[in-house]
Formats: C-alpha cells, structure tokens, sequence
C-alpha cells in the first residue's frame, strides 16, 4: 500500500528574477481563485510565506547581465531551507512562486535534504531557461535557474564580458547548499520547450536533453508520455516537477510575463502532472510566473487553482 503524502505550501512572492513586474501578485491571485470557487483549501493546508526581497525593486541594477543577482541569492538561500526542512519533515512541498528564477532555490533545498541521491527535474516550460550571466540577452536570472542547477557557464557561447564582483555571485548562486552541480543533464526532462536562443540550443544539442514537445504529447497521449518520462528518469532517486505557466498556450490565458504559442491546454496540464505526481519519487512540484497584471478576468489563476486543488487530492491520497 502506498503511503499518502502531507503537503506543505510554500508561498514565494519573490519576482526579483523577473523582467515584467506582477508575478508576486500571483499567490494573491490564486488565493482570490480560491474564494471564488468557494474552496477553503488555503485553510485546510498548512501555508508558509518565504520573505521576498521585492524593495530591491526600486533601487539600482547592479550587474547588466545578472540583474538583482544579491537578492536571487538571498531567496535561493531562503526557499533552499524551507524547501530541505519540509522534505526532513517528511512533507511534500507545493512552491507557489513569483518568477521563475526560484525554482533554482528549490533544486538546492532537494538536493541539500538529499545530498546522497540523484534528483531528476520535470520542467514544463515553454523555455529552456539554461542561460548564465555570460549568456544572457536580457540579464533577467528567471532564464538561469536550470544553469545554477547544473553548474553551467556556457563558456563555449560566451558573448558577455564578467565584472569581478559578478562572477563571484554567480558562483555563490551555484554553489548554495555547497553542492555543485545539483543535477546532471542526464537528469533533466523538458516539456513543451519551445522558444529558447541560440547558446541555449548549443546545450539541449550537445547534451542531448530530452524534450517532449506539444505535438508529441497530443499525439501520444499523455498517459504514455509520462510513461516514457518516468522511464527516461528512472536512473533517478528523487524527482522534481516544475511548472511555469507560459508551458500553456496563450490562446488560454496571457496572464504571465513571457507567453509563447504552441503550448498545451489547461486540461492537458492538469492530466500531466496528476499523472506524473503518482509516482512515489516526485518529492515537490512547483508553480510559476502566474501574473494577474497581465490577465483578464484572474482566468490564469483559476486555471492554476484547479490544476492545484486536483493535484493536492492525488498527492494526498497516494
């Protein structure tokens, strides 16, 4: 008999990786959902807010080609701990966050509850995110959390030239939990990726990561493509599945800062990652770049809650 699992919300309002401003109002969006669909989950689930670093907002950008990168370090640090103590609590976190650049701190809380296992990583995501501050075009660390995981430079596609005081937060970014790499590419899994530039696909290419894109999940069918990525994983102790929401296509909703077409529908999102959370390896899942700002009518946020309030009910019950 499988065991069921106690989630432990984690509310990241954090949106300091981000180029648009709005993500941090995201949390606040789904909790409206949440009341609009007269749903007391917010009560029922014990939620724990990790302190943004949002004032750094209104001061001056330090580095061009890691924007804010002090305050991205102070969350990674910040989600890193509440990530690991939650897992050592024998909790499943659910991380509902502002950008995307937080999930680079809550593969290091894994991997620091883990030190000794191999974690895999899900990330649903219409981008590859696997930029470094030597790489970037826009500076913005929401397109890096997946370069911090794995330790990656990029060296080879340099077209960035470093300060001094750059590369050392760079290097403390990567190095948070003092384990560097956390994951290897062997260990990453894409979905939907579809919109990425030109070094990132230098990456993808040579290490050749896996991708199931749009396309090949409608004409599989879901059930099997989780199938073939819990096997393409299967190498793995422990798995992470990462949601950001411009993984939908904008047709649905245009209520996130970075929106690409050819993505899947809410209801093919909601069957992924129920499917994927029945393995008993996925030890945390996470939601990510929901911006009301950008939306009409909070339908984003709804999509989000009913994706949320299923996958809680799955989690819990296995």
């Amino acid at each position: 008999m499988k065991k069921a699992r106690q989630i432990r919300l984690l509310e990241v309002k954090s949106e300091v990786g981000a180029g648009t401003r709005g993500a941090s109002l995201g949390i606040d969006a789904v909790k409206i959902a949440a009341l609009d669909f007269r749903s007391n989950f917010f009560k029922a689930h014990r939620s724990i807010n990790i302190p943004d670093d949002n004032s750094a907002l209104y001061g001056m950008i330090e580095s061009r080609y890691a924007k804010r990168i002090r305050s991205v370090l102070k969350m990674y640090e910040r989600i890193a701990a509440a990530v690991r103590d939650s897992l050592k609590d024998g909790k499943f976190p659910i991380v509902i966050s502002g950008d995307h650049s937080n999930a680079g701190g809550t593969i290091a809380g894994i991997k620091m509850a883990y030190p000794d296992l191999r974690i895999g990583v899900i990330w649903i995501d219409a981008h590859a995110d696997l930029h470094s501050p030597y790489t970037t075009p826009s500076g913005n660390l929401h397109g890096m959390p997946l370069a911090t995981a794995l330790a990656e430079d990029n060296i080879e596609n340099k077209v960035n030239d470093l300060d001094y005081e750059t590369i050392e937060l760079w290097e403390r970014l990567k190095n948070v939990g003092d384990i560097a790499p956390k994951i290897e590419y062997r260990d990453l899994l894409y979905m939907t990726l579809r919109d990425y530039e030109e070094q990132e696909g230098y990456l993808i290419k040579q290490h050749r990561v896996k991708n199931f894109t749009t396309t090949e999940i409608r004409k599989t069918g879901v059930t099997k493509i989780c199938r073939e990525a819990q096997k393409y994983l299967s190498h793995c102790d422990k798995i992470y599945i990462s949601f950001d929401v411009d993984a939908l296509d904008p047709s649905i909703s245009r209520g996130t800062g970075t929106p690409v077409k050819g993505g899947i529908n809410e209801r093919e999102a909601a069957d992924l990652i129920l499917e994927l959370v029945q393995n008993e390896r996925v030890c945390a899942l996470e939601f990510s770049e929901i911006n009301p700002t950008l939306d009409s009518e909070n339908v984003m946020a709804e999509t989000v809650f009913e994706i949320l309030q299923k996958v809680a009910r799955q989690v819990e019950i296995i």
